[in-house]
């Protein structure tokens, strides 16, 4: 079930890209137009074309943002720590394989909070999960490229675990629970923090009772400082908000995400 989730997930991802209904806005109206339905055309292509420079022009994406990215605060001050979560998704293992050095991608900053949290709390263990997230693509797993960079900033060996199984957000949660070392002490969940709402959820619903959230990677901004035309910005940041708010209502509804309360350790 889980592989048919994943597979499903990602023969559908494109569908929740924007640029796909603008092709498809644009390509309509081409076909009507060859079949002589110019007010139809006109109507389609021009509706493209508007949605295309609302788009470019405001940040549409940034009040979802914004919501996801409230959800839970920053620099939470954490006690009692015994360890520490990073989610894949900030490590670029195709341009890793090919230049043979650990890449970041703009999730990095995952990576970077790991590290400052690990020389924070220096008896804590660093559990990375992450495999291989793709249906086509083949090459070193998440948690391969983690490794190198992570010890190779200075973190001890002996201080990581990999979890290099896991394909998608749920996975993480469940494959990581057998991971994780016993003892009493919380768990510091690092993640982007558009992300950190399906993360929490999915910890929770696989079995972890011990998170503190330690969201990074903020993309949220004041509504009126992203005005201006932008259309790579604007239209990554859609396509981000849209997707999370889809994959954390569909994890919802297959059980693959719960309600927090109670699992989460409240920080000071």
């Amino acid at each position: 079930m889980d592989t048919l989730f994943f597979v499903v997930s990602k023969t559908l991802a494109p569908f929740l890209q924007l640029e796909t209904w603008l092709f498809l806005a644009v390509a309509a109206g081409f076909v009507f137009l060859r079949l002589g339905r110019v007010r139809t055309a006109t109507w389609l292509t021009g509706l493209g074309a508007a949605l295309f420079a609302m788009i470019a022009i405001l940040p549409l994406g940034t009040p979802i943002l914004n919501s996801l990215e409230a959800r839970y605060p920053p620099n939470p001050v954490p006690r009692d720590i015994v360890g520490i979560i990073v989610l894949g998704g900030g490590e670029d293992t195709m341009r890793s394989a090919a230049w043979g050095q650990p890449l970041v991608n703009e999730a990095g900053d995952r990576f970077i909070a790991a590290l400052s949290l690990a020389n924070r709390h220096p008896e804590a263990f660093v559990l990375f999960t992450g495999g291989i997230g793709s249906l086509t693509r083949s090459g070193p797993s998440g948690a391969a490229v983690a490794r190198q960079l992570l010890i190779d900033a200075g973190l001890a060996p002996e201080r990581l675990i990999l979890e290099g199984g896991s394909r998608n957000t749920a996975e993480n949660a469940r494959l990581s629970l057998e991971h994780r070392t016993d003892g009493p002490g919380a768990w510091l969940l690092v993640t982007s923090a558009f992300h950190m709402p399906r993360a929490v959820e999915s910890y929770c619903a696989a079995g972890w009772s011990d998170i503190v959230p330690w969201p990074t990677d903020y993309r949220g901004e004041r509504f009126s400082d992203g005005i201006g035309w932008d259309l790579a910005a604007h239209l990554r940041d859609l396509e981000t908000a849209v997707r999370e708010i889809v994959g954390l209502t569909v994890y919802r509804v297959t059980g693959r995400a719960s309600d927090p309360d109670g699992c989460l350790v409240m920080a000071d």
